[in-house]
């Protein structure tokens, strides 16, 4: 495997009160294409940050960070944003679908802003909803989905650039056990097919599926451990369900 990401010593301090508060205290990793990584760690342990900084969302306070052997560290906005837009894809916990926009034109949303022609980014956005299992989703709104499907929509959207790496931040967390067992299936479909992916979760049944757990704390890595992961198989009622 080849590294995707490399951290150095990343530090992301505020200042509070006169005082200076370290959300990520000197976190040094690597993380290898082709990886399926579960960043752990309670509320305020600094794992959100860590996904940020590692997703081109902020710039740490010091440290150095190469993504795809690019120092990406000191970039400038407009320069995170197309690393951002050309690298990378990203799920969240509350979907982040637009309400009154069909689900191929949710999926749509990052060609847009890359420019790719019209035509393309239909066809594009159909085979990367088909690849969730939404093919015939198409031109349903998020209020005609359930929680599971949104999520499948977001994923699709995450995915439809071809990113190197996909982050993706508490993305069972609106989910039920069984929705959540549907998503995780999905991820580690992406991941055996090449896909890198790393996501912050806090429950232990989640980071369960993946081949590596980080668990972070005060803003410190405490463990790193290789896994092997559980699998997440999905029946076809539970997929059409979810």
């Amino acid at each position: 495997m080849t590294a995707l990401i490399v951290a150095e010593d990343l530090v992301k301090a505020y200042n509070i009160g006169g005082e200076e508060f370290r959300a990520l205290d000197g976190v040094s990793l690597t993380i290898e294409r082709g990886e399926l990584v579960a960043i752990m760690g309670a509320s305020g342990s600094g794992k959100s940050t860590l996904m940020n900084i590692l997703g081109c969302l902020d710039r740490p306070t010091s440290g150095r960070y190469f993504l795809a052997g690019r120092e990406v560290s000191h970039l400038g906005r407009s320069e995170l944003a197309e690393v951002r837009n050309t690298f990378l894809g990203f799920v969240f916990q509350s979907f982040n679908l637009l309400p009154r926009t069909s689900a191929v034109e949710n999926v749509e949303l990052p060609l847009i802003y890359a420019g790719v022609p019209r035509k393309e980014r239909f066809e594009r956005s159909c085979a990367a909803l088909e690849r969730v299992g939404l093919g015939d989703r198409l031109r349903h709104h998020p209020s005609q989905l359930s929680g599971g499907q949104q999520q499948r929509v977001a994923i699709a959207r995450a995915i439809v650039n071809r990113p190197d790496l996909v982050f993706a931040d508490e993305p069972t967390g609106n989910l039920d056990s069984k929705m959540s067992a549907a998503v995780m299936a999905l991820f580690q479909e992406l991941w055996r097919s090449g896909l890198t992916i790393a996501y912050v979760t806090h429950e232990p049944d989640v980071a369960a599926y993946a081949s590596r757990v980080l668990v972070v704390r005060d803003g410190r890595i405490l463990s790193d451990s290789p896994q092997e992961p559980r699998s997440a198989q999905r029946d076809t009622s539970t997929a059409k369900a979810a």
